[in-house]
Protein backbone atom coordinates (compact mmCIF):
# COMPACT_ATOMS: atom_id res chain seq x y z
CA UNK A 1 0.00 0.00 0.00
CA UNK A 2 2.82 2.36 0.91
CA UNK A 3 4.63 1.32 -2.15
CA UNK A 4 1.71 2.71 -4.27
CA UNK A 5 1.51 5.56 -2.47
CA UNK A 6 4.84 6.85 -2.70
CA UNK A 7 5.00 6.01 -6.51
CA UNK A 8 1.78 7.94 -6.79
CA UNK A 9 3.23 10.86 -4.77
CA UNK A 10 6.34 10.69 -6.98
CA UNK A 11 4.02 12.32 -10.31
CA UNK A 12 4.18 15.46 -7.89
CA UNK A 13 8.04 15.32 -7.29
CA UNK A 14 7.68 14.75 -3.64
CA UNK A 15 11.11 14.73 -2.33
CA UNK A 16 12.09 11.05 -1.43
CA UNK A 17 9.17 9.48 -3.10
CA UNK A 18 11.32 8.02 -5.61
CA UNK A 19 13.42 6.16 -3.35
CA UNK A 20 10.21 3.59 -3.10
CA UNK A 21 11.45 2.32 -6.55
CA UNK A 22 14.47 1.09 -4.95
CA UNK A 23 14.69 -2.56 -3.78
CA UNK A 24 17.18 -2.19 -1.70
CA UNK A 25 14.79 0.42 0.68
CA UNK A 26 11.87 -1.39 0.69
CA UNK A 27 13.79 -4.90 1.79
CA UNK A 28 15.53 -3.35 4.45
CA UNK A 29 12.72 -1.04 5.53
CA UNK A 30 10.61 -4.73 5.41
CA UNK A 31 13.56 -6.49 7.45
CA UNK A 32 12.88 -3.77 10.11
CA UNK A 33 9.63 -3.44 10.47
CA UNK A 34 9.00 -7.30 10.96
CA UNK A 35 12.01 -7.08 13.57
CA UNK A 36 9.33 -4.27 14.98
CA UNK A 37 6.17 -5.59 14.99
CA UNK A 38 7.59 -9.11 16.35
CA UNK A 39 9.15 -7.91 19.64
CA UNK A 40 5.91 -5.22 20.36
CA UNK A 41 3.40 -8.29 19.17
CA UNK A 42 5.33 -10.90 20.34
CA UNK A 43 5.60 -9.72 24.09
CA UNK A 44 1.77 -9.25 24.31
CA UNK A 45 1.11 -12.40 22.56
CA UNK A 46 3.24 -13.94 24.67
CA UNK A 47 1.08 -12.25 27.77
CA UNK A 48 -2.53 -12.70 26.73
CA UNK A 49 -1.29 -16.26 26.37
CA UNK A 50 -0.37 -17.03 29.96
CA UNK A 51 -3.70 -15.17 30.87
CA UNK A 52 -5.67 -17.67 29.50
CA UNK A 53 -3.48 -20.58 30.42
CA UNK A 54 -2.84 -22.01 26.46
CA UNK A 55 0.17 -23.65 26.52
CA UNK A 56 1.98 -26.55 25.34
CA UNK A 57 1.66 -29.79 27.07
CA UNK A 58 4.39 -30.46 29.29
CA UNK A 59 7.59 -32.25 28.01
CA UNK A 60 8.53 -35.41 30.02
CA UNK A 61 11.29 -34.23 31.89
CA UNK A 62 12.99 -37.78 31.93
CA UNK A 63 13.25 -37.59 28.13
CA UNK A 64 16.63 -34.88 29.22
CA UNK A 65 19.62 -35.73 30.94
CA UNK A 66 19.89 -32.11 31.84
CA UNK A 67 16.35 -32.39 33.65
CA UNK A 68 14.50 -29.73 32.30
CA UNK A 69 10.90 -29.35 32.44
CA UNK A 70 8.84 -26.74 30.26
CA UNK A 71 5.69 -26.89 31.43
CA UNK A 72 3.10 -23.51 31.09
CA UNK A 73 5.06 -22.11 27.86
CA UNK A 74 2.65 -20.33 25.53
CA UNK A 75 2.64 -21.90 21.73
CA UNK A 76 0.87 -21.11 18.66
CA UNK A 77 4.21 -18.48 18.58
CA UNK A 78 3.55 -18.86 14.40
CA UNK A 79 0.87 -16.45 14.95
CA UNK A 80 3.23 -13.79 15.74
CA UNK A 81 5.74 -15.13 12.65
CA UNK A 82 2.68 -14.60 10.17
CA UNK A 83 1.65 -11.42 11.49
CA UNK A 84 5.05 -10.18 11.27
CA UNK A 85 5.82 -11.31 7.71
CA UNK A 86 2.33 -10.38 6.04
CA UNK A 87 1.98 -6.82 7.58
CA UNK A 88 5.14 -4.95 6.47
CA UNK A 89 5.00 -7.26 3.13
CA UNK A 90 1.39 -5.65 2.75
CA UNK A 91 2.61 -2.35 3.08
CA UNK A 92 5.74 -2.18 1.43
CA UNK A 93 5.06 -4.60 -1.42
CA UNK A 94 3.49 -4.45 -4.57
CA UNK A 95 0.84 -6.58 -4.36
CA UNK A 96 0.08 -6.59 -8.09
CA UNK A 97 3.22 -9.31 -8.31
CA UNK A 98 1.85 -12.94 -9.24
CA UNK A 99 5.20 -14.61 -6.73
CA UNK A 100 4.42 -12.36 -4.23
CA UNK A 101 0.59 -13.33 -4.17
CA UNK A 102 1.51 -16.81 -4.21
CA UNK A 103 3.65 -16.24 -0.83
CA UNK A 104 1.02 -14.29 1.15
CA UNK A 105 -1.43 -17.02 -0.06
CA UNK A 106 0.98 -20.03 1.11
CA UNK A 107 1.76 -18.28 4.39
CA UNK A 108 -1.84 -17.97 4.78
CA UNK A 109 -2.89 -21.42 3.85
CA UNK A 110 -0.27 -23.23 5.62
CA UNK A 111 -0.54 -21.08 8.47
CA UNK A 112 -4.49 -21.83 8.86
CA UNK A 113 -3.60 -25.02 9.03
CA UNK A 114 -0.72 -25.30 11.27
CA UNK A 115 -2.95 -23.47 13.33
CA UNK A 116 -5.98 -26.04 12.93
CA UNK A 117 -3.78 -28.47 14.37
CA UNK A 118 -2.45 -26.52 17.26
CA UNK A 119 -5.79 -25.76 18.16
CA UNK A 120 -7.08 -29.54 18.43
CA UNK A 121 -3.99 -30.52 20.74
CA UNK A 122 -4.67 -27.38 22.97
CA UNK A 123 -8.43 -26.92 22.92
CA UNK A 124 -9.58 -30.34 22.39
CA UNK A 125 -6.86 -32.13 24.15
CA UNK A 126 -5.45 -34.46 21.63
CA UNK A 127 -1.89 -34.56 21.75
CA UNK A 128 -2.34 -36.01 17.69
CA UNK A 129 -3.84 -32.81 16.63
CA UNK A 130 -5.15 -32.65 13.34
CA UNK A 131 -5.01 -36.07 11.38
CA UNK A 132 -2.33 -37.35 9.29
CA UNK A 133 -4.11 -38.04 6.11
CA UNK A 134 -5.59 -33.99 6.29
CA UNK A 135 -2.35 -32.10 6.90
CA UNK A 136 -1.15 -34.02 3.93
CA UNK A 137 -4.34 -32.88 1.46
CA UNK A 138 -3.50 -29.71 3.18
CA UNK A 139 -0.06 -29.46 1.95
CA UNK A 140 -0.69 -31.39 -1.28
CA UNK A 141 -3.22 -28.81 -2.30
CA UNK A 142 -1.12 -25.50 -1.39
CA UNK A 143 1.67 -27.14 -3.96
CA UNK A 144 -0.84 -27.72 -6.41
CA UNK A 145 -2.00 -24.63 -6.65
CA UNK A 146 1.26 -23.19 -7.06
CA UNK A 147 2.47 -25.36 -9.51
CA UNK A 148 -0.44 -24.72 -11.64
CA UNK A 149 -0.69 -20.71 -11.17
CA UNK A 150 2.84 -21.31 -12.51
CA UNK A 151 2.07 -23.08 -15.62
CA UNK A 152 -0.69 -21.23 -16.48
CA UNK A 153 0.15 -17.77 -15.20
CA UNK A 154 1.18 -15.33 -18.16
CA UNK A 155 3.17 -13.15 -15.49
CA UNK A 156 5.45 -16.10 -14.22
CA UNK A 157 8.12 -16.05 -17.10
CA UNK A 158 11.48 -16.24 -17.59
CA UNK A 159 14.17 -14.97 -19.99
CA UNK A 160 16.66 -18.07 -20.45
CA UNK A 161 20.34 -17.73 -20.41
CA UNK A 162 22.41 -18.49 -23.62
CA UNK A 163 25.68 -19.11 -23.61
CA UNK A 164 28.04 -17.51 -26.41
CA UNK A 165 31.70 -18.04 -27.60
CA UNK A 166 33.54 -15.24 -28.88
CA UNK A 167 35.68 -15.57 -32.23
CA UNK A 168 38.49 -16.39 -30.13
CA UNK A 169 36.67 -19.12 -28.62
CA UNK A 170 38.60 -18.55 -25.26
CA UNK A 171 35.87 -16.13 -23.86
CA UNK A 172 32.10 -17.25 -23.38
CA UNK A 173 29.49 -14.16 -22.96
CA UNK A 174 26.43 -15.46 -21.30
CA UNK A 175 22.89 -13.49 -22.40
CA UNK A 176 19.72 -13.76 -22.06
CA UNK A 177 16.93 -14.34 -24.51
CA UNK A 178 14.98 -11.13 -25.26
CA UNK A 179 11.92 -12.82 -25.52
CA UNK A 180 10.10 -13.95 -22.01
CA UNK A 181 8.44 -17.07 -21.92
CA UNK A 182 7.31 -19.95 -19.68
CA UNK A 183 10.28 -22.15 -19.00
CA UNK A 184 10.01 -25.84 -17.38
CA UNK A 185 14.35 -24.85 -16.75
CA UNK A 186 15.73 -25.58 -13.39
CA UNK A 187 19.01 -24.95 -12.12
CA UNK A 188 21.33 -28.50 -11.45
CA UNK A 189 24.15 -27.84 -8.89
CA UNK A 190 27.73 -28.47 -9.82
CA UNK A 191 26.94 -28.66 -13.66
CA UNK A 192 28.65 -26.64 -16.50
CA UNK A 193 25.90 -26.50 -18.94
CA UNK A 194 23.12 -26.53 -15.16
CA UNK A 195 19.34 -26.23 -16.89
CA UNK A 196 17.50 -29.28 -16.82
CA UNK A 197 14.15 -29.01 -18.98
CA UNK A 198 11.43 -30.71 -17.59
CA UNK A 199 9.98 -31.49 -21.03
CA UNK A 200 13.09 -33.74 -21.80
CA UNK A 201 12.69 -35.70 -19.04
CA UNK A 202 9.23 -36.60 -20.37
CA UNK A 203 10.72 -36.79 -24.16
CA UNK A 204 9.32 -40.40 -24.29
CA UNK A 205 5.70 -38.54 -25.00
CA UNK A 206 6.41 -37.60 -28.16
CA UNK A 207 4.52 -34.13 -29.16
CA UNK A 208 2.99 -34.43 -25.45
CA UNK A 209 6.26 -34.05 -23.87
CA UNK A 210 6.12 -29.67 -23.01
CA UNK A 211 2.63 -30.88 -21.38
CA UNK A 212 4.07 -34.03 -19.65
CA UNK A 213 6.43 -31.90 -18.34
CA UNK A 214 4.63 -29.12 -16.87
CA UNK A 215 2.57 -31.99 -15.17
CA UNK A 216 6.37 -32.76 -13.65
CA UNK A 217 6.87 -30.09 -12.84
CA UNK A 218 3.40 -29.51 -10.69
CA UNK A 219 4.04 -32.95 -8.91
CA UNK A 220 7.72 -31.54 -8.21
CA UNK A 221 5.98 -28.65 -6.30
CA UNK A 222 3.62 -30.42 -4.69
CA UNK A 223 6.54 -33.16 -3.51
CA UNK A 224 8.88 -29.75 -2.59
CA UNK A 225 6.32 -27.93 -0.97
CA UNK A 226 4.93 -31.16 1.31
CA UNK A 227 8.98 -32.64 2.13
CA UNK A 228 9.90 -29.17 3.04
CA UNK A 229 6.93 -28.12 5.30
CA UNK A 230 7.33 -31.42 7.21
CA UNK A 231 10.98 -31.70 7.51
CA UNK A 232 10.69 -28.09 9.19
CA UNK A 233 7.81 -29.36 10.90
CA UNK A 234 10.35 -32.22 12.30
CA UNK A 235 13.40 -29.86 12.83
CA UNK A 236 11.06 -27.82 15.45
CA UNK A 237 11.98 -29.49 18.26
CA UNK A 238 13.96 -27.51 20.45
CA UNK A 239 14.18 -23.82 21.37
CA UNK A 240 15.22 -21.60 18.71
CA UNK A 241 16.40 -24.42 16.24
CA UNK A 242 13.74 -24.43 13.71
CA UNK A 243 13.63 -20.24 13.85
CA UNK A 244 17.42 -19.91 13.92
CA UNK A 245 18.12 -22.54 10.52
CA UNK A 246 15.00 -20.74 8.88
CA UNK A 247 16.85 -17.24 8.88
CA UNK A 248 19.89 -18.35 7.45
CA UNK A 249 18.22 -20.52 4.86
CA UNK A 250 15.79 -17.17 3.80
CA UNK A 251 19.12 -14.88 3.56
CA UNK A 252 20.40 -17.35 0.73
CA UNK A 253 17.39 -17.39 -0.50
CA UNK A 254 17.52 -13.67 -0.68
CA UNK A 255 20.69 -13.74 -2.50
CA UNK A 256 19.20 -16.15 -5.04
CA UNK A 257 16.08 -13.89 -5.61
CA UNK A 258 17.86 -10.70 -6.26
CA UNK A 259 20.40 -12.37 -8.40
CA UNK A 260 17.84 -13.82 -10.81
CA UNK A 261 15.71 -10.29 -10.89
CA UNK A 262 18.82 -8.45 -11.66
CA UNK A 263 19.65 -8.86 -15.35
CA UNK A 264 23.37 -7.90 -14.99
CA UNK A 265 23.97 -10.40 -12.43
CA UNK A 266 22.06 -13.05 -13.50
CA UNK A 267 24.11 -13.16 -16.54
CA UNK A 268 27.53 -12.76 -14.68
CA UNK A 269 26.07 -15.96 -12.56
CA UNK A 270 25.06 -17.68 -15.91
CA UNK A 271 21.16 -18.00 -14.25
CA UNK A 272 17.62 -17.24 -15.33
CA UNK A 273 16.52 -13.94 -15.45
CA UNK A 274 13.26 -13.96 -13.65
CA UNK A 275 11.29 -10.58 -14.21
CA UNK A 276 9.32 -9.66 -11.14
CA UNK A 277 11.06 -12.02 -8.59
CA UNK A 278 12.67 -8.93 -7.15
CA UNK A 279 9.54 -8.66 -5.09
CA UNK A 280 10.41 -12.19 -3.67
CA UNK A 281 13.05 -10.00 -1.72
CA UNK A 282 11.02 -7.78 0.12
CA UNK A 283 9.12 -10.80 1.40
CA UNK A 284 11.96 -12.92 2.68
CA UNK A 285 13.74 -9.79 4.07
CA UNK A 286 10.27 -9.45 5.92
CA UNK A 287 10.45 -13.36 6.61
CA UNK A 288 14.12 -13.44 8.24
CA UNK A 289 13.18 -10.31 9.96
CA UNK A 290 10.21 -12.23 11.41
CA UNK A 291 12.07 -15.06 12.48
CA UNK A 292 15.22 -12.99 14.17
CA UNK A 293 12.44 -12.01 16.04
CA UNK A 294 10.55 -14.44 17.17
CA UNK A 295 14.24 -15.78 18.19
CA UNK A 296 14.26 -12.88 20.62
CA UNK A 297 11.32 -15.01 22.60
CA UNK A 298 12.20 -18.45 21.42
CA UNK A 299 16.16 -18.96 21.93
CA UNK A 300 16.64 -21.06 24.79
CA UNK A 301 15.02 -20.85 27.77
CA UNK A 302 11.71 -20.30 25.70
CA UNK A 303 9.35 -18.03 26.09
CA UNK A 304 6.90 -19.41 23.24
CA UNK A 305 6.92 -22.47 21.14
CA UNK A 306 6.01 -21.87 17.51
CA UNK A 307 3.70 -25.25 17.40
CA UNK A 308 2.78 -26.08 13.96
CA UNK A 309 1.38 -22.83 12.67
CA UNK A 310 4.92 -21.69 12.62
CA UNK A 311 6.51 -24.81 11.32
CA UNK A 312 4.64 -25.81 8.34
CA UNK A 313 4.35 -22.05 7.07
CA UNK A 314 8.01 -21.32 7.24
CA UNK A 315 8.69 -25.06 5.36
CA UNK A 316 6.18 -24.17 3.25
CA UNK A 317 7.40 -20.53 2.16
CA UNK A 318 10.94 -21.86 2.07
CA UNK A 319 9.83 -24.24 -0.77
CA UNK A 320 8.08 -22.50 -2.94
CA UNK A 321 10.36 -19.41 -2.70
CA UNK A 322 12.63 -21.97 -4.61
CA UNK A 323 10.29 -23.39 -6.77
CA UNK A 324 9.97 -19.99 -8.00
CA UNK A 325 13.37 -18.85 -8.25
CA UNK A 326 13.89 -22.28 -10.62
CA UNK A 327 16.41 -23.52 -7.35
CA UNK A 328 14.61 -26.53 -6.37
CA UNK A 329 17.00 -28.96 -6.46
CA UNK A 330 19.38 -26.97 -4.58
CA UNK A 331 16.90 -27.83 -1.53
CA UNK A 332 18.55 -30.96 -0.47
CA UNK A 333 21.92 -28.87 0.14
CA UNK A 334 20.09 -25.77 1.20
CA UNK A 335 17.70 -27.52 3.81
CA UNK A 336 20.14 -30.41 4.66
CA UNK A 337 19.28 -30.04 8.08
CA UNK A 338 15.61 -30.40 7.45
CA UNK A 339 16.26 -33.62 4.82
CA UNK A 340 18.79 -34.80 7.92
CA UNK A 341 15.84 -34.72 10.49
CA UNK A 342 13.41 -36.47 8.11
CA UNK A 343 15.66 -39.08 6.61
CA UNK A 344 16.31 -40.12 10.12
CA UNK A 345 12.90 -40.39 11.09
CA UNK A 346 12.14 -42.64 7.81
CA UNK A 347 15.14 -44.95 8.21
CA UNK A 348 14.58 -45.33 12.20
CA UNK A 349 10.22 -46.13 11.20
CA UNK A 350 11.08 -48.28 8.33
CA UNK A 351 13.65 -50.05 9.96
CA UNK A 352 11.93 -50.73 13.13
CA UNK A 353 8.49 -52.29 10.97
CA UNK A 354 11.16 -54.39 8.77
CA UNK A 355 12.30 -55.97 12.01
CA UNK A 356 9.49 -56.30 13.81
CA UNK A 357 8.23 -58.24 11.37
CA UNK A 358 11.12 -60.62 12.10
CA UNK A 359 10.41 -60.82 15.34
CA UNK A 360 12.92 -58.28 16.58
CA UNK A 361 12.60 -54.51 18.04
CA UNK A 362 15.70 -53.18 16.33
CA UNK A 363 16.15 -49.29 16.12
CA UNK A 364 18.81 -47.53 14.16
CA UNK A 365 19.08 -44.34 16.42
CA UNK A 366 18.64 -43.31 20.20
CA UNK A 367 15.63 -41.22 19.04
CA UNK A 368 14.29 -39.38 16.15
CA UNK A 369 14.06 -37.02 14.77
CA UNK A 370 17.90 -36.81 14.86
CA UNK A 371 18.58 -33.86 16.96
CA UNK A 372 17.15 -35.72 20.08
CA UNK A 373 19.79 -38.44 19.65
CA UNK A 374 22.08 -35.72 20.79
CA UNK A 375 20.69 -35.63 24.41
CA UNK A 376 19.30 -39.33 25.25
CA UNK A 377 20.95 -41.32 27.57
CA UNK A 378 21.70 -45.01 27.15
CA UNK A 379 19.84 -45.79 30.21
CA UNK A 380 16.95 -43.26 29.43
CA UNK A 381 16.05 -46.10 26.15
CA UNK A 382 13.86 -48.46 25.89
CA UNK A 383 15.37 -51.52 27.14
CA UNK A 384 13.38 -53.95 25.07
CA UNK A 385 14.81 -53.08 21.78
CA UNK A 386 18.23 -53.07 20.19
CA UNK A 387 20.08 -49.98 18.83
CA UNK A 388 22.50 -49.67 15.94
CA UNK A 389 24.05 -46.91 16.84
CA UNK A 390 23.70 -47.24 20.87
CA UNK A 391 27.00 -46.08 22.00
CA UNK A 392 26.82 -42.48 19.37
CA UNK A 393 27.35 -40.19 20.57
CA UNK A 394 29.32 -40.77 23.52
CA UNK A 395 27.25 -38.31 25.72
CA UNK A 396 24.46 -36.02 25.79
CA UNK A 397 24.28 -32.30 25.00
CA UNK A 398 22.70 -29.43 26.26
CA UNK A 399 19.96 -28.98 24.08
CA UNK A 400 21.50 -25.08 23.08
CA UNK A 401 24.30 -26.65 22.11
CA UNK A 402 23.13 -28.56 20.08
CA UNK A 403 21.02 -25.95 18.56
CA UNK A 404 23.91 -23.79 18.12
CA UNK A 405 25.58 -26.65 16.30
CA UNK A 406 22.84 -27.23 14.08
CA UNK A 407 22.66 -23.59 12.88
CA UNK A 408 26.98 -23.57 12.32
CA UNK A 409 26.06 -26.48 9.92
CA UNK A 410 23.50 -24.51 8.40
CA UNK A 411 25.52 -22.09 7.71
CA UNK A 412 28.41 -24.13 5.91
CA UNK A 413 25.54 -25.84 4.08
CA UNK A 414 24.26 -22.07 2.64
CA UNK A 415 27.76 -21.13 2.05
CA UNK A 416 28.16 -24.55 0.01
CA UNK A 417 24.55 -23.90 -1.71
CA UNK A 418 25.93 -20.15 -2.80
CA UNK A 419 29.36 -21.56 -4.26
CA UNK A 420 27.03 -23.84 -6.72
CA UNK A 421 26.45 -20.43 -8.72
CA UNK A 422 30.03 -20.64 -9.14
CA UNK A 423 31.55 -23.97 -9.10
CA UNK A 424 30.40 -26.45 -12.08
Amino acid sequence: MLYYLFRFLEQFNIPGAHIWSYISFRALLALILSLIISAWFGERFIKWMKRRNISETARDVSIDPFGVEKKGVPTMGGIIIIVSILVPVLLLGRMRNIYLLLMIVTTIWLGFLGFMDDYIKIFKKNKDGLKGIYKIIGQVSIGFIVGLVLWLSPDAVVRENVSEPQQNKQEIVVKHKTEAVKSLHTTIPFIKNHNLNYSDIMSFCGDYKVAAGWILFVLMTIFVVTAVSNGANLNDGMDGMCAGNSAIIGVALIIFAYVSSHIVYAAYFDIMYIPGSQELVVFLSAFVGAMIGFLWYNAYPAQIFMGDTGSLTIGGIIGVCAIIVHKELLLPILCGIFFIESLSVIIQTQWFKIQKRKGKRVRVFRATPIHDTFRRLDSQLDQTSTYILKGWPHRPFHESKITIRFWITTIILVALTIITLKVR
